[in-house]
């Protein structure tokens, strides 16, 4: 198993330590803002424990993927709304 784990983030490459979640992935690519509310507020991860689903993303081109509770994988393609 590799110690690191490469993956894409609004078409930035990325690399996480492995066990990394996708929002780890996400910080380290500079993003701090994930996603904008109905209103254009910005949203990004509050709770870090999938309850609050302010850290929605699209991963792999599905939808509404909490990124704190996804693990990063391998060729992981993720996409932010900002």
């Amino acid at each position: 198993m590799s110690a690191t784990v490469r993956l894409e983030v609004n078409g930035r490459a990325v690399e996480v330590p492995a066990g990394s979640s996708v929002a780890a992935a996400i910080a380290q690519a500079g993003i701090t803002v994930f996603r904008r509310s109905v209103t254009g507020q910005p949203r990004a991860p509050l709770c870090g424990m999938g309850v609050c689903f302010e850290c929605r993303v699209r991963i792999d081109e599905l939808g509404q993927q909490r990124a704190c509770m996804t693990p990063a994988r391998e060729g992981m393609r993720v996409a932010t709304d900002d």
